[in-house]
């Protein structure tokens, strides 16, 4: 059998596209280790063969134990993971991203640096959000304002097309039950687009701290990312399963959204929006070669040169640092 060294290391180009990959697979109570370039996950059941390249974010609920071999294949595949709670409920660490290149991570600092173009991105999140309406020369204040409006206006709509009663929003932080059968729907959907989000954003390198519209959390920009999908697929898919009935409402809603999120192909859309918030309008949302693994020195005039050469001179030539 070979060993982990012998192995040649997988490159970005035979690697499954974020926007392709499942948005995340939650494993508990066995052990996972590595088959080929696949990963297994044994149980007192059996052992289930799981596609390495395929994944995008890992879940390690409790009771699990990953070799090595595991971490070796997740890594070289570019899949994220996340040590997790019971149900994927809490979050404890994780590890290295999808993405091999900055650019996005970089085009997010440049954008959140400037106060101007942090109030464009807003607007631009506004504008993915109701297409209807310009928000052009807005405020922060008036953009809230109407963004508040319009979703109060979605919950109504959405009571009268499914004919479930609705008496406003009503959530306590660590008491699920304690809101109505809707008010559940709307929480399970709220947290689970949080966490497609938070997987999409991670794998492709960003910050999910450096928000445009939320500010001050650790999640800032999965939030701003998970609210563009708010009134289009959230809201709506949490009223059908309410009005469906209030038995089981919290999984029957995580249930109903993973179908949603592949009929609408989702984590392709969301992929695509990013880049075109962060991205100048010139570039085009997806480009084959976005994940290229290339490290570059930076110099003036905002100039990148080639890494691994000693520059010492205006020629920039000279010797292979390595």
């Amino acid at each position: 059998m070979s060993t982990v060294s012998q192995r040649p290391a997988l490159t970005p180009r035979q690697l499954t596209r974020t926007d392709e990959r499942l948005s995340f697979v939650y494993l508990e109570r066995c052990t996972v280790h590595r088959d080929a370039n696949a990963i297994t996950a044994q149980d007192a059941e059996g052992t289930t063969h799981i596609p390495s390249a395929t994944i995008g974010t890992l879940l390690l609920g409790p009771g699990t134990r990953v070799t090595h071999q595991a971490m070796s294949v997740l890594g070289e595949t570019g899949a994220a993971v996340c040590w997790v709670g019971e149900h994927g409920v809490r979050y404890y660490a994780s590890g290295r991203a999808l993405s091999r290149s900055s650019a996005l991570m970089e085009a997010q600092a440049r954008q959140w640096a400037n106060p101007r173009n942090r109030l464009a991105v807003a607007r631009k999140m506004y504008r993915l959000r109701f297409p209807d309406e310009e928000p052009a020369g807005l405020t922060r204040h008036e953009l809230l304002g109407r963004e508040g409006r319009r979703v109060k206006d979605c919950y109504r709509a959405q009571a009268t097309r499914t004919g479930v009663p609705w008496r406003g929003r009503r959530y306590i932080p660590g008491d699920f039950t304690s809101g109505d059968a809707v008010n559940q729907a709307i929480t399970a959907a709220a947290q689970c687009m949080y966490g497609v989000a938070h997987a999409v954003v991670t794998s492709l390198g960003c910050s999910p701290a450096l928000g445009f519209i939320h500010s001050g959390h650790e999640l800032s920009f999965v939030l701003d990312i998970a609210d563009l999908y708010k009134t289009e697929i959230g809201i709506p898919l949490a009223f059908d399963v309410a009005a469906q009935g209030e038995e089981d409402v919290g999984s029957r809603t995580r249930r109903a959204l993973r179908d949603r999120i592949t009929e609408t192909t989702l984590l392709n859309r969301c992929v695509d929006d990013i880049k075109r918030l962060l991205l100048p309008e010139t570039a085009a949302p997806s480009q084959p070669g976005d994940d290229q693994d290339v490290v570059t020195l930076q110099s003036d005039h905002n100039r990148q040169v080639a890494s691994g050469v000693n520059h010492d001179g205006p020629q920039d030539h000279g010797d292979e640092l390595w």
